[in-house]
């Protein structure tokens, strides 16, 4: 058997011989849009265990992320497009030319300066380019998430000062939201409800985003986490008294709600 060493070439390595005619049937059928979903998947699974802090699981997941973008480059590669040489120059000379306050005579004090000079730094790519940018609105992506898009619109706003003040406002704008979309609900307007719901989330992301201490995303996972294990607890209490979730009454699940909320303390 021929043997591999740790490091990327081995890695494209085998990913080529999975390729080969000879190879695995399953491998040489993938395309570079077949395999998105699950590079998607496997991206989801690291943050995960990054959100768990399970350091096991973090490095099986970073294994399985790097896999999917080595495989990339082998369709690249047999495409005649691109080289993994070629993807790590480029890499490499673009954190150089957008570090430009540690390997140039850039100055950047804080987080946000270099924010305000990455803005700099790729505005000139752009250029270089002949890429025109319209709007400050051109550089978010819609190929982020929602609320990671929500939170970029609202930042590329704030870079013109069109912003919140104070928290406060921005408390108050919630509350505004919540009446509008009970006044929707009491006027059975379906469409508005859904326009005054997607009104409300956006604020709660602005007062997110206002903070500076995590992003939407960040929130909804560990929200998301706690209601799970909250629901698993709930789960197995009733299993342990031989109940079904679904069998019990509203004051009964509430009741073992509040017990799963004691139980995780």
């Amino acid at each position: 058997m021929e043997n591999y060493s740790a490091d990327a070439d081995s890695l494209l390595r085998v990913l080529r011989r999975l390729r080969a005619p000879d190879g695995c049937p399953w491998d040489r059928k993938q395309t570079r849009t077949s395999l998105v979903r699950h590079l998607e998947s496997e991206c989801g699974e690291l943050i995960d265990a990054i959100d768990r802090n399970d350091p096991p699981h973090i490095k099986e997941e970073l294994g399985d992320v790097l896999m999917n973008l080595l495989f990339q480059v082998v369709i690249a590669e047999e495409n005649g497009e691109f080289t993994l040489e070629e993807v790590w120059r480029e890499i490499i000379d673009k954190m150089i030319r957008r570090h430009a306050h540690v390997f140039g005579d850039a100055h950047a004090e804080n987080a946000d300066d270099v924010v305000k000079l990455w803005e700099k730094i790729k505005a000139g790519e752009r250029r270089e380019r002949g890429e025109e940018k319209r709007s400050a609105m051109d550089s978010v992506k819609h190929s982020l998430s929602a609320l990671t898009r929500a939170e970029k619109l609202q930042e590329k706003a704030a870079e013109v000062n069109f912003d919140w003040s104070d928290t406060a406002g921005i408390v108050a704008k919630i509350k505004e939201e919540t009446s509008e979309v009970e006044a929707a609900l009491s006027d059975n307007d379906d469409d508005a409800v859904d326009e005054e719901l997607g009104d409300l989330l956006f604020a709660v992301i602005n007062l997110i985003r206002y903070r500076k201490r995590s992003r939407s995303e960040d929130l909804l996972r560990r929200a998301n986490g706690k209601f799970e294990q909250r629901f698993r607890i709930m789960e197995k209490e009733a299993e342990n008294a031989g109940l079904q979730l679904a069998d019990l009454s509203v004051k009964q699940l509430d009741a073992l709600w509040e017990k799963a909320k004691t139980a995780e303390k």
